[in-house]
């Protein structure tokens, strides 16, 4: 308690946090579940502070190893990291701190640490004046079944068998049930017992639409409903399935005035470094990147993730969602997605060289974030769910805001199978639609499908609403996907009742959603999200700009981000109480 005023500034711990560090300090080992934001870096770093020996910390990425050591030194903790980033002076130099005893945290990354020669000098310092706990961060990339799988973390077992008596943490902010026990497995951690802290984020918007135009609604988020909602100006992350459009989204973007800046793993690493740092340290920097960008990023005032292309699980949207209002305050995770998105996605998993069952696994997940886009329900309940959580619905998210209509779509999906039963099952949707709607295409002319007795039946919808019919039977599971046949649609077993008239299917109505309101709802905490003051009065806002610049020359002068510093959230208090 002493190390956590007086070193972290806090009077007290937070949810399960206290637990887990006397779990650690008595020689124990444990699996710690803990939402993005929720103070898991404090499990550790606590006890390798109070504990004779050294702490040592697993984690993957190097912005993350230098922002936790930056903010730890500001503190005044002895703390390092040791990776490639390093020429070999420094390197030398944190080895030679770490094994004469001036380090209480050493930051490695999975491959350095089960080297021969890093883990005989840790033998050393075992032997010598101790080693305090092991912290495996990120441990969901040990896992096969995980979103994020990293091969070089296989090798992290060899810390139980070679330093059995050094408490090891395993720790991430998301793993379902099957991902927690291959964790639990592949880190000998046997029956260490598992703390596992609410998933929910409750500042965080959630909010997914129907793909069109993805660009342009884009912009409509971005833009909100009036300038007191508008998100232009603020950090935030754009996720992209491919490095071209990351490039073409970026560029567009920085087009309308945005500053934007593309990231993904085609881009030589100084300038993924730098965009890093520009996204660290400047405000009002958005990111357009692959899933390459994001993991590890303790960049807290980021009011937005946006989703152009679906996701690969529920588990990877979560992680990446969570990276949004990690400060607490307003935040928005927007996501556009479409049918051509679940094409690709199941065309991705059937050609992967994975093992069926692991493929087995993927396709669930997909099935299972399908039904949280297509959910009518609160997307909030849908999410938590599928962690084990049960909530209540929140208010703060577009299905509890504006709540879908649903309609009986019975006739409809009779009308879309038999489609794709009478044109062979060997077409995609937009085939499929068009002989719906009666359109006379020149294909459509040349295979005679507009003789059909299904030519036309559909005329009383547009296209519009038969892509949402087609896309909501996918995500039900009444069609499949043959990717082998060029995203083909197959009509399930699943699909007889309805086909007989023996099931009656609801289906939602595609609804103008307002684009960009402020978040909040069931436990709002601002009235908008455009500015960091929004809820500060006119002599308070003004003093809390003038802390804002001051955060940033001290910040420039220490050669940190401006929020080491301090948090707006604690401008704002010095600014209210002064």
């Amino acid at each position: 308690l002493r190390v956590l005023n007086e070193v972290f500034g806090y009077d007290r711990f937070r949810g399960a946090q206290a637990e887990i560090i006397e779990q650690v300090m008595t020689g124990g080992d444990a699996l710690v579940l803990m939402p993005t934001g929720g103070g898991k870096s404090l499990c550790y770093q606590v006890p390798a502070i109070v504990t004779p020996g050294l702490g040592v910390v697993v984690s993957p990425l190097i912005a993350l190893m230098q922002d936790q050591v930056d903010a730890l030194r500001l503190l005044g903790v002895r703390a390092a990291f040791l990776n490639s980033s390093l020429d070999a002076q420094a390197a030398g130099e944190v080895i030679r701190s770490m094994t004469t005893g001036d380090l209480d945290l050493l930051y490695v990354a999975p491959e350095r640490l089960v080297s021969g020669g890093f883990l005989a000098q840790l033998d050393r310092i075992h032997a010598g004046h101790g080693i305090a706990l092991f912290a495996i961060d990120e441990a969901h990339c040990v896992s096969q079944w995980g979103h994020d799988f990293r091969p070089e973390y296989l090798g992290l077992s060899v810390l139980a068998e070679r330093f059995p008596d050094v408490p090891r943490l395993a720790l991430t902010a998301t793993a379902d049930q099957i991902t927690r026990a291959e964790i639990r497995d592949r880190l000998a951690l046997g029956a260490a017992p598992e703390f596992i802290s609410s998933f929910d984020r409750p500042n965080i918007r959630y909010t997914v639409v129907e793909k069109l135009t993805a660009r342009d609604q884009l912009m409509g988020f971005l833009a909100g409903d009036s300038p007191e909602t508008s998100l232009i100006g603020t950090s935030g992350i754009v996720y992209c399935s491919s490095r071209k459009k990351v490039d073409q989204t970026a560029a567009w973007l920085a087009g309308q005035g945005i500053t934007a800046l593309a990231y993904h793993a085609g881009l030589d690493a100084s300038a993924r470094r730098a965009t890093q740092d520009r996204f660290q340290r400047e405000e009002g920097v958005v990111v357009v990147a692959t899933i390459a960008f994001g993991m590890g990023i303790d960049k807290p005032d980021v009011r937005f993730v946006a989703h152009l292309d679906l996701p690969k699980s529920i588990e990877a949207y979560y992680q990446e969602t969570g990276r949004a209002g990690r400060d607490g305050d307003p935040a928005h995770a927007w996501m556009a997605y479409g049918l051509a998105d679940v094409v690709l996605q199941r065309s991705w998993i059937d050609s992967s060289d994975a093992p069926p069952e692991i493929r087995r696994v993927e396709s669930a997940k997909l099935d299972a974030l399908l039904g949280y886009c297509e959910a009518a329900t609160c997307r909030r309940v849908v999410l938590l769910d599928y962690f084990g959580e049960r909530t209540e619905p929140c208010g703060n998210c577009d299905t509890c805001l504006v709540p879908p209509v649903l309609w009986d779509g019975t006739v409809e999906a009779q009308k879309f199978l038999s489609g794709v039963i009478r044109t062979g099952q060997r077409f995609g949707a937009g085939h499929v639609i068009d002989l719906l709607v009666g359109r006379s295409t020149e294909r459509m002319t040349a295979l005679e499908h507009d003789q059909l007795p299904t030519f036309g039946v559909g005329a009383d919808l547009d296209q519009q609403a038969w892509r949402g019919v087609a896309r909501q039977l996918v995500a039900q599971g009444l069609l499949t996907v043959d990717s082998s046949a060029y995203g083909a649609l197959r009509v399930t077993p699943a699909a007889q009742p309805v086909l007989r008239g023996e099931l009656r299917l609801d289906l939602r109505r595609a609804t103008p959603r307002p684009a960009g309101r402020a978040a909040g709802g069931r436990r709002r905490r601002g009235a908008g999200v455009q500015t960091a003051h929004a809820d500060l009065a006119g002599a308070d806002a003004g003093l809390f700009e003038g802390l804002r610049t001051e955060r940033k020359s001290i910040a420039d002068e220490q050669g940190v981000p401006a929020y080491v510093v301090f948090h707006d959230a604690t401008l704002r208090e010095i600014a209210t109480r002064r």
